[in-house]
């Protein structure tokens, strides 16, 4: 039987018809792998631009801020689809967006003191949270068997 979701009718839909894969998930997936990868772009931008130009040459770099609004829209449909999982994933890419608001703040305090440019560590690390999460989410089909063999 097909539940209706707020916003999420297609995902429904495509849930009865492949079991239980939805296809948020590869597109969260998806999109937090593009977004690790600006990331890394956009923090190596960053470095020459304060070699460059001092603190005057630093500015947030808009296709990471455009990946990080389409993540967190994303969650908020997830939450739509799967509400347990979505609320997770939501906590998670929030606690993201604070960790690279304050790992930016950091790098501008690095630049005006004239000290090297560390790499985003906290941000790298919520990063990695939000994409292991979402991978076990979306992947999970993979290990089912040997996990229904353990469980």
């Amino acid at each position: 039987m097909i539940t209706p979701a707020l916003l999420g009718p297609i995902d429904v839909l495509a849930e009865e018809v492949v079991s239980g894969v939805t296809i948020i998930e590869f597109i969260l997936l998806g999109l937090v792998i593009v977004n690790l990868a600006i990331r890394w772009v956009a923090h190596r931008n960053l470095v020459i631009a304060a070699r460059n130009g001092g603190v005057d040459a630093i500015s947030r770099s808009l296709a990471l801020d455009v990946t990080n609004l389409l993540m967190i829209l994303g969650a908020f449909y997830y939450i739509t689809v799967h509400v347990h999982g979505g609320v997770v994933f939501t906590f998670l890419v929030i606690g993201l967006l604070v960790a690279d608001f304050f790992e930016f703040e950091a790098r501008l305090v690095e630049a005006r003191t004239e000290v090297p440019l560390e790499r985003p560590k906290g941000a790298l690390f919520a990063s990695t949270l939000v994409f292991i999460y979402i991978a076990y989410q979306s992947l999970f089909f993979l290990v089912q068997p040997f996990w229904e063999l353990v469980v």
